[in-house]
């Protein structure tokens, strides 16, 4: 047969074309594979950082919750240690004092801006993105010099990292050059010129050091967040579902910036609800920060689900009645364990404390955040005077959850009831359990 010799053109500039970028893929893959390790320096003394630098420094790193993953159980502030469940298996966070040996003590400016960045250690190893430098590219030079100040000035703690437990061959580092290759595309924040200087801050910080997205948006197999579209349109933070904050919000009521402002900075509104599992530490973080921070960045969050529709309006008065007789259980189970708090005239509701029409946890599709609020009560946030609520895993059976959980998502939600309850208690127990 004749060979068409515009075909046969066509297909060699192809073939070439394809041998020319799997090459300069190759050579991008490697280029980011192997990064040399940087230089130790003398420990910085803390005398040489300026106080405001340092002071601004913390209030950067409270938006940012550093401590609350490098800090394990009653141990010492940032020296790491912490387990960090995910879908690959478990990472250990590292010790970010100034130790010079097991810590950040030898690192210069430089190395530390490399690794909040690239995800990169000092000594050339690719890090996991557990620590969220896809966010963290963002971040202005200025403010990383200033939590660096700030985390050179804490006290040294001698804590050697612990080994990470993940699936086979997830463990090789130098995999991670392929993540990069594919998701590691952010750059610097630019402010945006149609909006004004508290909404930009507010984006700067969320989308920054705050890394607001990546708990509220759902991530892909890989483990990056969706971005586009998907963005704040929901996950999941170890094992509680954390809502989406676009249009999309299940919230009974819509956010507002005050509400917001309210609950980041208090750990309580009175229309939606307590903070509650990884939002605890955030909120005591942020109560930390400086107000015009924490306003900012309710101002940028509210901006996100600003289309939604009207409220809905909370359930009636009269579904109480409906709710005991469809399950008599559950309502024996909510006067004798709940009653005292949420219901109507109870001392708590007449101190501005959410009803349980608004609060979120009940309107969610998946019933695991109700059931864990169940199983291990809400915690104050921000010290003894803030909303708190006692747990109920030794005190109440699988059954009584479920019986709980049906009473409550019929009585305050006009949402479809949750199915195979008493499964999901279980589920949510031995998780909850583990260590």
């Amino acid at each position: 047969m004749k060979r068409n010799r515009w075909g046969g053109w066509a297909a060699g500039r192809w073939a070439a074309g394809g041998a020319l970028a799997c090459l300069a893929g190759v050579g991008a893959f490697l280029g980011i594979a192997y990064r040399s390790g940087l230089p130790t320096v003398p420990t910085p003394k803390a005398t040489e950082f300026p106080t405001e630098l340092v002071s601004r420094g913390a209030a950067l790193a409270a938006v940012g919750d550093c401590i609350v993953c490098h800090t394990v159980d009653k141990g010492v502030a940032y020296a790491g240690g912490r387990a960090l469940a995910t879908p690959f298996g478990t990472l250990y966070s590292t010790n970010i004092t100034p130790d010079p040996e097991t810590g950040i003590g030898g690192w210069s400016k430089e190395a530390f801006k490399r690794a909040m960045r690239d995800g990169v250690s000092r000594d050339g190893r690719h890090l996991y993105p557990a620590l969220p430098y896809d966010h963290y590219r963002q971040v202005h030079d200025g403010d990383l010099d200033a939590i660096y100040a700030f985390l050179m000035t804490r006290p040294a703690a001698s804590a050697p990292a612990k080994a990470n437990d993940l699936i086979f061959p997830l463990g090789f580092r130098p995999l991670l050059a392929g993540w990069k290759l594919l998701f590691l595309h952010q750059e610097e924040f630019t402010p945006r010129p149609d909006r004004d200087a508290e909404w930009n801050r507010g984006a700067y910080l969320a989308e920054g050091l705050g890394h607001c997205s990546g708990c509220h948006s759902p991530r892909n197999l890989a483990g990056a967040e969706e971005t586009g579209g998907g963005a704040y349109s929901g996950g999941v933070a170890e094992g509680w579902v954390a809502p989406a904050l676009n249009g999309a919000s299940p919230a009974a009521v819509p956010w507002t910036a005050d509400s917001l402002y309210a609950y980041l900075r208090t750990g309580v509104d009175g229309r939606h609800g307590a903070a509650a599992g990884p939002m605890g530490p955030v909120v005591h973080g942020l109560s930390r920060a400086p107000e015009a921070d924490v306003r900012a960045i309710a101002t940028y969050i509210a901006s996100l689900s600003a289309d939604r529709a009207a409220p809905k309006a909370p359930s009636p008065p009269d579904r109480a009645a409906e709710a005991a007789k469809a399950n008599p259980a559950g309502a024996t189970l909510f006067a004798g364990a709940c009653a005292g708090c949420h219901e109507g005239g109870a001392p708590m509701m007449t101190q501005g404390r959410p009803g349980l029409s608004t609060v979120t946890a009940l309107q969610l599709d998946s019933p695991d955040n109700a059931i864990r609020a169940i199983l291990q009560g809400i915690h104050p946030p921000t010290g003894p005077a803030g909303p708190t609520m006692p747990a109920f895993a030794a005190s109440l059976t699988d059954a009584q959850i479920a019986d709980l959980a049906a009473y409550l998502r019929s009585r305050f939600s006009d949402r479809p009831a949750w199915t195979s309850l008493a499964t999901a208690a279980a589920t949510v127990r031995k998780e909850d359990t583990q260590p």
